[in-house]
């Protein structure tokens, strides 16, 4: 899932300084999984935001709303029903979301509550970790389901560096080893067979190295706009 965490309350309520009317806007997939987005959230900063603390005038009014996916325009104009003169949408979905609700709502400032932080999974209750980079070339076939590019702090391919030791990074020992845990793996697979193959150098061209990157399935649209 895509993680985000609350931006800072006054940050926020500096965004939206100077506004009168605030749609507070819920997404109700990853960021709500993650604790920070969804129904229930919006709620809560709504209250949060009635506080004239935040604000040198009048705080503005707000209406909350949620819906299921901000990242897709088909799901924001059908099931969105924007209310009447609201100046301004305040965004609780990751960056992608806010980007969508924006592309959509041309002349409504659309601004993020929260900042997006990785790609990754709940661990255990209340801890969520970085899984993934969305590298465009995935190798956990060969790593045992452990991806070196997200988790080893050198984004090293083919073994552990010689900072490496009893299993921790060298950046912290509150860090694992990625290929202390891809080596573990192995073993309880029976593929050590997998360690000892040279994973050859990376064409980054299928990262962000190449620019904004986009997925192209002709066999899944009537109309695809190509390069």
């Amino acid at each position: 899932m895509i993680v985000a965490e609350p931006k800072p309350l006054q940050e926020v309520a500096l965004s939206i300084s100077g506004y009168k009317k605030v749609l507070i806007l819920g997404c109700g997939t990853c960021v709500s999984v993650c604790l920070t987005g969804g129904e229930k959230e919006a709620e809560i900063l709504s209250e949060e935001l009635s506080s004239s603390k935040y604000f040198k005038d009048a705080s503005p009014s707000f209406i909350v709303k949620t819906i299921e996916r901000q990242c897709e325009k088909d799901m924001v104009e059908t099931y969105l029903d924007m209310p009447h003169e609201i100046d301004a949408i305040l965004s609780m979905a990751c960056g992608a979301g806010v980007q969508t609700v924006s592309e959509i709502y041309k002349k409504i400032p659309v601004l993020p509550a929260l900042n997006t932080t990785f790609i990754g999974a709940l661990d255990e209750p209340g801890l969520w970790r970085e899984k993934c980079q969305g590298c465009g070339n995935c190798i956990l076939a060969l790593t045992a389901g452990v991806c070196p590019v997200a988790r080893c702090a050198k984004k090293l391919f083919n073994g552990p560096c010689g900072g490496s030791s009893k299993g921790k990074c060298e950046i912290s020992q509150d860090v694992d080893c990625a290929w202390h845990l891809i080596i573990e793996r192995l073993e309880g697979l029976g593929r050590t067979d997998h360690y000892s193959r040279i994973i050859p150098f990376r064409d980054w061209s299928t990262d962000r190295g190449g620019g904004p990157r986009k997925l192209v399935r002709p066999d899944r649209a009537s109309t695809v706009s190509m390069p």
